[in-house]
């Protein structure tokens, strides 16, 4: 697993069952195996890229939860998010600027055509957010929890918010932006399936059955000259085995030995890795010992999270440390003064003396035991069937054990599992945080005590019921500052926090599982070039589609 806000998204995506099969067709580069000819001599680009669905419905509304994903490329919005980095890439807008905590100004692009050739303008804008408005359930990504209004004049659009809340630009920028001379004549918007979808993005709707449908290339897209696959082929069924045999240039799936079965099966084939979360140990801090912070940091240096990284992922990920962040992504906000930039090596002594200090110590047997002799016993809960995670639990079973804990591993099925970690009824959880590329919200959903709600009330994030007024203080001055001075500040607070308090224990990264061949397309998201996640869903595939190029 990865993110708790993508556990759907990812098991789906192990058997590659996610994937609607993409074929990108690249004018002017010869043929090549796994790849079919157009008649125009381009080659087919093949991914993965939808939810799997054994056949497809023609639902293109960008706002429907039953939408096809690629409605995605035909809808842009104003700004589309790198989550890597936090950065907006301009697409509708060509800049925002925010004069203050609560406003966000944005200049509309000019010169872009609707796919019928109508002008877009401003007013496009301004509709589409009103039309969220009125309908709040198209309203998928919650713009308007933060907007009080929005203002047009020219092409000039100003967001005024409903409070002081700088992060909130990477969700209000981030809405598909739909024409105002077809949608207004739409009479139940909901409902609405958009079958013949009108866009300004770079491919528009081409033919269409439930088993295959393919997207063309807009010739007059804004920036036609960045798009280099002429056509998009999608077929309904696709399997794992298809992404390594019949040569896929683009896929997003967890591939066990990925060197042997991925790399080996073409000589162009490569992977990219990424983090795009935080796995971690969620102490239940209502329960004793566990809201010792003394017992949370002997739990911190009993375990050698390198080998649990290992074990869990293949030595895909790295370990992670205890500053909260997603690291390499945001390694630019780490707090310098941070002893091993929060790395934590594995120190049994250690670990010992601060069980010691909240009340636990080996008895002759080599158990770890409280004043009365009694052994201590942990329950760590995971969701059953995410192979993944078990491996890193059950490493932990072995290290904790190690140094004279009971350990009981409990597997319960995911909802479940959610439902008992949402509601305070557990001892040690696995979890995950972080990767939204917002510093703000990630440590707001793992820190803030807005989501701290009692036992046995259901709580949307810390889960493990953290609460500290310094934490509270430093992102409520986070989430206003303007200045990335005073951003990074705070920042360097909550980091100290997290090191100090350890209101989680960290484990390692959970990864976006990029498979790629550079046979047809190079320029793809890598390491050394990180404009983007290997994520097939949401607006990401914008920022890859309009930076691949044709390999000749």
């Amino acid at each position: 697993m990865t993110l708790h806000t993508r556990a759907t998204r990812r098991r789906l995506a192990l058997a590659v069952g996610a994937g609607m099969t993409l074929a990108l067709l690249a004018t002017g580069c010869a043929g090549q195996a796994g790849g079919s000819s157009t008649s125009a001599g381009g080659t087919s680009l093949l991914a993965a890229m939808d939810n799997g669905s054994p056949t497809f419905t023609r639902n293109f509304n960008p706002f429907s939860a039953s939408k096809r994903t690629t409605a995605n490329v035909i809808y842009e919005p104003l700004f589309v998010p790198n989550v890597l980095d936090g950065t907006l890439v301009p697409f509708l807008g060509t800049k925002y600027t925010q004069p203050d905590a609560s406003t966000i100004v944005v200049d509309v692009r000019t010169g872009v055509t609707w796919q019928d050739g109508t002008a877009f303008s401003a007013d496009d804008v301004a509709f589409t957010y009103q039309l969220l408005k009125d309908f709040p359930a198209l309203d998928t990504t919650g713009a308007w929890q933060d907007l009080a209004s929005v203002d047009v004049e020219g092409q000039t659009v100003t967001f005024h918010l409903s409070s002081a809340n700088v992060p909130a630009a990477a969700v209000v920028l981030n809405v598909p932006i739909v024409s105002k001379h077809l949608w207004s004549k739409v009479t139940d918007p909901v409902t609405y399936t958009d079958e013949n979808p009108v866009g300004t993005g770079p491919y528009k709707l081409g033919d269409f059955n439930e088993n295959q449908y393919t997207l063309t290339k807009y010739a007059d897209y804004w920036q036609a000259d960045k798009v280099a696959a002429s056509e998009v082929v999608l077929p309904a069924s696709n399997t794992q085995l298809d992404v390594v045999n019949n040569g896929y240039d683009w896929a997003y799936a967890y591939m066990s030995d990925v060197e042997n079965t991925w790399v080996k099966a073409g000589k162009a084939n490569t992977y990219w890795f990424p983090p795009g979360g935080t796995i971690a140990l969620l102490p239940n801090l209502t329960k004793a010992p566990y809201n010792n912070v003394d017992f949370r940091q002997g739990l911190s240096l009993a375990l050698d999270r390198t080998k649990i990284a290992d074990v869990a992922e293949e030595g895909y990920v790295k370990a992670a440390g205890t500053s909260g962040l997603l690291l390499p992504n945001q390694k630019d906000w780490l707090d310098p003064s941070l002893p091993n930039g929060g790395e934590v090596t594995q120190d049994t002594t250690a670990a010992l003396a601060a069980f010691a200090k909240a009340g636990y110590t080996k008895d002759a047997s080599g158990k770890l035991v409280d004043s009365s002799g009694a052994q201590f016993a942990v329950t760590i809960s995971t969701v059953n069937g995410w192979s993944d995670w078990l491996r890193g639990v059950q490493e932990v079973q072995r290290q904790l054990e190690a140094v004279g804990m009971a350990v009981t591993v409990d597997q319960p099925q995911q909802a479940a599992f959610e439902q008992a970690r949402a509601q305070g009824d557990f001892d040690l959880a696995m979890g995950s945080f972080g990767g939204t590329g917002s510093l703000y919200n990630d440590f707001n959903q793992l820190m803030g005590s807005e989501f701290s709600v009692p036992v046995g009330q259901t709580a949307s994030a810390n889960f493990e019921r953290y609460s500290s007024p310094a934490a509270d203080a430093a992102l409520a001055s986070l989430k206003v500052a303007v200045d990335p001075a005073a951003q990074k500040k705070d920042g360097y607070q909550l980091q100290q926090l997290m090191t100090k308090d350890l209101p989680v224990v960290p484990l390692f990264y959970g990864g976006l599982w990029g498979l790629f061949s550079s046979t047809h397309f190079t320029n793809w998201p890598s390491a050394d070039n990180p404009y983007a996640t290997p994520a097939t869903w949401g607006s990401n595939p914008l920022l890859i589609l309009t930076t691949i190029t044709a390999a000749h």
